[in-house]
């Protein structure tokens, strides 16, 4: 493998690994039954900036970049959606 190729795997592995980490902080909010201490407008402008990087990764038909972004845009989407659930004031109901 050539040193491009390798970089290549290197770079995409790296943007899954940086798009899925936002699933951190929904976890965290998870077990701590809480999400007072996540910022909701760094999620929502991460949530934005992975949408707007996904739109340009289809544009140029990049399918690294499509892969990476999409993971982000969904690891985002559920970390806004724990946080929102776990939000201070909310209790969670098991039924």
């Amino acid at each position: 493998m050539d040193t491009t190729a390798s970089l290549a795997v290197l770079a995409g592995t790296c943007g899954v690994i940086m798009g899925a980490s936002p699933l951190l902080q929904a976890l965290r909010a998870h077990q701590r039954r809480s999400s007072a201490d996540v910022s909701m407008p760094f999620l929502g402008l991460l949530w934005v900036g992975n949408g707007a990087w996904l739109a340009y990764a289809i544009a140029l038909s990049n399918i690294a970049m499509i892969v990476a972004n999409t993971v982000g845009v969904i690891a985002v989407t559920t970390a806004i959606a724990v946080s929102h659930h776990w939000r201070e004031g909310k209790q969670h109901r098991d039924g």
